[in-house]
């Protein structure tokens, strides 16, 4: 399988890839997020993978426009435990190291641990591994970056030190997109949808009752601006349950009678830590 991730070799996402598909897979690059989409979307690729959100920086709502602008569907998602490293070129000491950089997202949640480094400046660059890719490849050897034990392993680096991230509790949720719907998920199933409403009073009350009349579990709440309507919004949910369960579908069914549009973007087994 040729699965689609966005970054350098080494990045997290690719990691993720690894986890959820195996060693053997074939992880292809993209230098967007939106290329890891035309990848899928054009068959160059079986599937890709692509974070969603991080459980201290939030959501990545960039990835939440390309789903819809997309018709690819969610069949799988998966949790990754991101521990930061501090890496530079082998030989060069902590005390030697007057820049950092690394992705906005990896600084922002290093952030405590970047103050504590007296005079040391800090630079956002566009990918984790790609500031690693980049330190490898620089002449001067006071510069360091924030990634990954294998980013470190991939460009010829050496881990200053390990764990850096602020929280130890740091986890990335990354969705894995196809062509296809998937096969059935089985029980213990999660399903995403997105939805617009009118601007009425007790609108978004009424959709929510659909799911709390029939027990049914929310694990994601998210807004974002409906393109070309000024303060409209689409809602994205995602719920415990498949699309195979009549109580979901029943549930569904009665969400489309108070939204405008109702689009399932998937149901695919749930990833448990």
């Amino acid at each position: 399988m040729r699965i689609a991730f966005q970054g350098e070799s080494g990045a997290f996402s690719e990691a993720a890839l690894f986890e959820h598909f195996g060693s053997e897979t074939e992880s292809v690059a993209c230098p967007s997020f939106r290329d890891v989409f035309l990848a899928v979307e054009t068959r160059n690729c079986d599937f890709g993978i692509i974070p969603i959100e991080n459980s201290l920086a939030g959501s990545i709502h960039q990835n939440y426009d390309h789903l819809i602008e997309s018709q690819l569907n969610i069949v799988g998602e998966h949790f990754l435990r991101v521990r930061h490293c501090l890496l530079a070129k082998p030989g060069v000491r902590l005390q030697e190291i007057q820049k950092v950089i690394s992705h906005p997202q990896a600084l922002a949640q290093c952030e405590h641990y970047l103050r504590s480094l007296k005079g040391v400046t800090v630079e956002p660059f566009y990918d984790t591994a790609g500031s690693v890719k980049a330190v490898s490849e620089m002449e001067s050897r006071d510069v360091a970056a924030i990634a990954s034990k294998r980013a470190a392993e991939v460009y010829g680096l050496h881990i200053l030190q390990e764990g850096i991230e602020d929280n130890q509790a740091n986890f990335t949720r990354f969705l894995v997109l196809s062509i296809d719907s998937g096969s059935d998920p089985g029980e213990d199933a999660k399903t995403s949808i997105v939805f617009t409403l009118a601007n009425q009073p007790g609108s978004l009350f009424k959709a929510m009752s659909v799911f709390a009349l029939r027990d049914i579990d929310l694990t994601k709440i998210e807004s974002r601006p409906l393109v070309g309507k000024p303060w409209e919004y689409l809602f994205y949910i995602d719920f415990l349950g498949s699309t195979t369960n009549l109580t979901i579908t029943r549930a569904l069914d009665h969400l489309r009678e108070y939204s405008i549009n109702l689009r399932v973007l998937g149901s695919y087994p749930r990833h448990r830590l």
